[in-house]
């Protein structure tokens, strides 16, 4: 009878041995990766050159309004983008030789917000005015303020890095370069791996390299540029060089200015490009020429440009003011033919 009672005990605890292997070896639950948000198409606003020397200082006083009217149009869109051109410093010296140099204080950063800037370009020919103490003082004052800027930083790979968003389920990647710099400026302007500056587009390898990382993990790459000749309506060489560089390179959305006046905008392959901006926040401005301004929006959804439109307006107390009626419509008309120059089409 005990021997029983032990076989029976033993089959038991034999039997029980496969059992637990079973359970130590059923594949655990797992939780279903999330999924992308849909893409849908974003919009995005592009303003021109912005500074505020002269009597726009003053205009900083009351951040809220510094933009004037014109914020309307630029909180309309998803994404809106300028270029800041001055150095963000109440200190420092001059660039040595500079015929002008632009600074401002750093409630700048505070009116672009307020009128619905999210993101600045600080790559360009009055980026670092007041030279390397200008410069720290620039970087101090965009911690500070968490105000998003492209193209400038401690080091290149700051100066290069893309501003990112996601807007509507699209991952937006912009990257800022300047291609105007003054010949003596070239090299102490712009940022290396051990020293601060800007992101320079003349070392296309460094801007194209950007691009194509930008490439790797966005749906919409866009490339703002400081470029042009000053009061030339047309692109100049550097420009028609550089524009299908990018292009290839993965760049969809190609904008910038620093001519002072409008150039044409329009399609390249599937990718969009725009030569010049004009100017935007501006102290000095002649009506016809370096005063007729506006806002460049974009309807995008992943690669394609799906629609341009231009808001025209007119600098009036160094900003801009939309334009409205028949003058609206012929300025719209007008900025359309700037088209005829560039070798862009109306459609990719």
């Amino acid at each position: 009878m005990t021997a029983v009672v032990v076989t029976s005990s033993a089959c038991t605890a034999a039997n029980s041995e496969p059992q637990a292997d079973k359970a130590v070896q059923r594949p655990a639950a797992t939780t279903p990766a999330p999924k992308r948000p849909q893409r849908k198409p974003f919009t995005i606003a592009f303003g021109g050159d912005v500074h505020f020397e002269g009597g726009l200082r003053g205009r900083l006083a009351n951040p809220r309004t510094a933009l004037g009217p014109i914020a309307n149009v630029l909180g309309d869109a998803d994404l809106a983008m300028v270029n800041l051109e001055t150095a963000i410093t109440e200190g420092g010296t001059p660039a040595p030789g500079k015929q002008f140099t632009f600074r401002a204080p750093a409630s700048a950063f505070s009116a672009l917000k307020a009128a619905g800037v999210d993101v600045a370009s600080m790559a360009n020919n009055h980026g670092m005015d007041y030279m390397e103490s200008g410069l720290a003082d620039t970087l101090a004052a965009i911690k500070r303020s968490r105000f998003p800027v492209v193209g400038i930083g401690s080091n290149s790979t700051q100066a290069y890095k893309p501003f990112r968003k996601v807007v509507n389920g699209n991952r937006v990647a912009i990257i800022g370069a300047t291609q105007v710099l003054d010949p003596e400026f070239v090299t102490s302007w712009t940022a290396t791996t051990d020293k601060g500056g800007l992101a320079s587009a003349k070392n296309e390898d460094r801007l194209l390299a950007a691009v194509r990382q930008a490439r790797q993990n966005s749906d919409t790459v866009i490339v703002h540029l400081h470029w042009g000749t000053e009061m030339q309506k047309c692109p100049n060489p550097a420009q028609l060089s550089l524009a299908p560089k990018l292009v290839k390179a993965g760049a969809d959305v190609v904008v910038g200015g620093h001519a002072h006046i409008l150039l044409g905008a329009g399609y390249l392959d599937n990718s969009y490009i725009s030569y010049g901006l004009g100017n935007f926040v501006f102290y000095n401005s002649t009506p016809g020429t370096t005063g007729r301004s506006g806002v460049l929006t974009l309807t995008i959804n992943g690669r394609k440009v799906l629609r341009d439109r231009w808001t025209p307006a007119t600098i009036q107390g160094g900003v801009p003011i939309p334009m409205t009626g028949t003058a609206r419509t012929q300025a719209v008309a007008d900025w359309r033919a700037l088209r005829s120059c560039t070798g862009l089409s109306a459609r990719p």
